[in-house]
């Protein structure tokens, strides 16, 4: 099999398939996502019922408990949900911060 590839400044360039292979392993290499390290978040109760994340040292949230519920509020004061464990609403706040801080990285030792 081979392809055909027509540029502006080239009539024409052909292509054999193991070339294409060649090219889509090295692209592959290069476009390939790079595993990063997501940052740990700490928790402190800075009350009875409140929760705060520190997210890799910036500010990343509240837990608030009322009653039976658990309030959560990002690093940007939004509301993410209201859950019916602390658990669930620790681990859905950590999930809002690493979309919303995707560029805050785990610092290397």
């Amino acid at each position: 099999m081979s392809t055909t590839v027509a540029h502006r400044q080239q009539a024409e360039v052909t292509l054999d398939t193991q070339t294409i292979q060649a090219i889509a392993e090295i692209e592959a290499q290069v476009i390939a996502p790079v595993e990063v390290a997501r940052v740990h978040i700490s928790w402190a109760q800075a009350d009875s019922g409140l929760w705060v994340a520190n997210y890799g040292g910036y500010y990343g949230g509240t837990v608030d408990r009322q009653g039976d519920h658990f309030f959560v509020a990002d690093t940007f004061g939004q509301y993410v949900g209201d859950f019916r464990s602390l658990d669930e609403a620790k681990a859905r706040l950590a999930e809002r911060l690493h979309v919303l801080l995707p560029d805050v990285i785990r610092p290397t030792a």
